[in-house]
């Protein structure tokens, strides 16, 4: 545990003299509690206390490079797994947080009282752009508050982005003509480039979208860019979780989705999937509740059954 918090930190392979050019003893990570994992016998949770100015105010992608940087490849252990953080206070409030917030969204859907209600186009692929436009309107008219696009229906040969938005919210707008309810579809903006990505919001939001949606894969800093922007335009922001099991389900390297949770509530998102007990996704009920209350809760505290350490 001392090698991986040297590792992430001040420390490399070897000694190096240029140490004593810095403040090495306050700089470096410091492990200070080891406990064994039950039932096991060569598993343990290292507990790892890192000085706040090793990292740069409101970056994540500064924040990541030190923790889950180099140091997953260490040859000084045979897995490592990232289960939880806690962040300072000092910290978080050098990040702007969710765009929009539980509470103005509510106001923003005039929906109180009750969960909101909302579902996926399927087929995800394949669909002509005025099928696509059906399925909303059928789906809002028929009680859901939101429907949305899925993780990879961004701009492909059979229907271009702004084709699927045009019909959207054509169907978004009738749906609310029928209902008297504010309704609402995530357009997918994600795409190749930040400017590509700017440009999609920009049209969404000209054509009065309340909601907008990316993708996890696009990127640390250009999640944060997003949630900047939807701050500014007054936007809710959905983030769609695509990529995060390539790291998150193995039990004994890689990191919690928990983790993911605290970064992107921290990089400026309103909504991320967080899973269900059921459905096709992996998950036990002890788990998701610990993912709800990360996600929801000003403050917790150590519940080791729902996987919050902090």
């Amino acid at each position: 545990s001392a090698a991986v918090a040297g590792e992430s930190s001040t420390a490399t392979w070897t000694v190096v003299w240029t140490d004593l050019l810095t403040a090495c003893d306050l700089y470096r990570a410091k492990a200070y509690k080891v406990d064994s994992v039950a039932n096991t016998t060569d598993q343990y949770f290292a507990y790892i206390a890192y000085d706040i100015d090793l990292f740069e105010e409101g970056s994540i992608a500064n924040l990541t490079a030190s923790i889950i940087g180099n140091v997953f490849g260490f040859k000084a252990v045979k897995a490592l797994r990232l289960e939880d953080m806690r962040i300072p206070v000092a910290y978080l409030k050098t990040f702007q947080g969710p765009a929009t917030g539980l509470i103005v969204e509510r106001e923003r859907m005039d929906k109180f009282g009750r969960p909101f209600l909302g579902a996926t186009v399927k087929p995800k692929l394949g669909l002509s752009g005025k099928n696509y436009g059906r399925v909303v309107y059928e789906s809002l008219r028929g009680g859901l508050d939101f429907l949305k696009d899925d993780e990879n229906i961004n701009s492909q040969p059979f229907m271009r982005w702004k084709e699927r938005f045009l019909y959207s919210m054509e169907a978004v707008n009738r749906s609310i003509a029928a209902t008297g309810e504010v309704k609402g579809h995530y357009m997918n903006v994600t795409a190749a480039t930040q400017e590509d990505m700017y440009e999609r919001a920009e049209f969404a939001k000209q054509l009065g979208t309340v909601i907008i949606m990316i993708d996890l894969v696009i990127g640390y800093t250009s999640i944060q860019t997003m949630g900047i922007w939807a701050r500014k335009n007054d936007m809710i922001l959905h983030l769609h979780r695509a990529g995060n099991s390539t790291y998150s389900r193995q039990k004994i390297h890689g990191m919690n989705f928990r983790v993911i949770c605290k970064w992107m509530r921290m990089a400026g998102v309103d909504h991320i999937q967080a899973g269900t007990v059921v459905g096709k996704l992996e998950g036990d009920p002890l788990m998701i509740k610990g993912f709800y209350d990360t996600l929801l809760e000003s403050q917790l505290a150590v519940n080791l059954p729902l996987g919050i350490f902090f």
